[in-house]
């Protein structure tokens, strides 16, 4: 007689409480473009040999995201087309999501996926025009203000992968990011884009006179700082990835946001603490899916 036997996931519960409803948070507004298989042996923009694959490929990209969202609202043309094209008061987390969809489809997607979705965020760019409070005019597909989403968002990636994760990359293969990433900027229409550490940082130097951090700023980040959950589990997470991404902010825009971190207090519990919630996900989550589907498109055949 054979016994039946009921075999128990161990992380399910892990899952259960922090994963899904993370995963769920940043699904709500995907590219329904976004795919992963097709066609066979297309390796997209990057490649599993890149460094841009290895950085977002990690947990710690959820820490960037939410840093590089904060960094951005600095520039008054870029934040007040935000404010004034988006629902962000009003659903969160969906420009987190669709930021999340872009990254991940023109990093992991085929050639056609990944320029196909580049293709259609153009053409919204083209219509997001206005005036910022200042009266100055904007355009989101100004290569200048191009360059400023683009800069903050990778830099904060690149810090988030520097602080959390478990094997951060060379300082050879920092530079080697920087200059892999540009291609999806310039295809978006950025120009004279970074493409080291050394220029990053000289570029920061260069537009710091152009940031304000403005009442819409202030406004975006306050209300940013609030969590969006109900479940207790869910609003302590939020709040450890808040603290996370604002502790990864460039000491100057802190400053500037009023958002002064403590360096002890910060060592002592918010980087423990985000460790710890990132190693949960990794654990639970696994590779990512997008990750392992890229890989098998890209897989040389028998």
């Amino acid at each position: 007689m054979r016994l039946g036997l009921t075999l128990i996931d161990p992380i399910a519960p892990l899952r259960r409480a922090v994963l899904r409803p993370i995963r769920a948070a940043f699904g709500v507004d995907r590219f329904p473009e976004e795919q992963y298989t097709l066609p066979v042996g297309d390796p997209g923009l990057f490649g599993p040999d890149s460094v841009t694959w290895r950085i977002h490929a990690d947990a710690a990209m959820l820490i960037g995201g939410v840093s590089a969202v904060i960094l951005q609202t600095l520039h008054p043309l870029a934040m007040a087309g935000v404010a004034e094209h988006s629902e962000w008061r009003q659903r969160p987390f969906q420009r987190l999501s669709r930021t999340s969809s872009f990254v991940t489809a023109t990093t992991y997607g085929s050639t056609p996926v990944a320029e196909g979705i580049i293709a259609i965020v153009r053409a919204v760019h083209t219509r997001v025009v206005g005036f910022a409070p200042d009266g100055r005019p904007y355009r989101a597909d100004d290569p200048a203000l191009l360059r400023w989403i683009h800069v903050a968002e990778v830099s904060s990636f690149l810090n988030a992968h520097r602080r959390y994760s478990l094997l951060p990359v060379t300082p050879a293969d920092q530079d080697r990011y920087y200059d892999e990433v540009r291609v999806v900027a310039e295809k978006l229409g950025a120009t004279d884009l970074p493409r080291s550490r050394t220029e990053v940082a000289a570029y920061f130097d260069a537009v710091r006179p152009e940031l304000v951090a403005g009442p819409q700023a202030r406004e975006t980040v306050e209300y940013l700082r609030i969590p969006p959950f109900h479940d207790r589990t869910l609003q302590v997470a939020y709040q450890v990835i808040m603290q996370a991404a604002i502790g990864l902010l460039p000491n100057w825009s802190r400053d500037m946001l009023g958002l002064n971190a403590e360096p002890l207090r910060e060592l002592a519990t918010t980087r423990v603490a985000t460790n710890a919630l990132l190693n949960v996900m990794r654990i639970a989550g696994g590779t990512p899916p997008a990750v392992a589907q890229a890989r098998d498109r890209c897989r040389p055949g028998p």
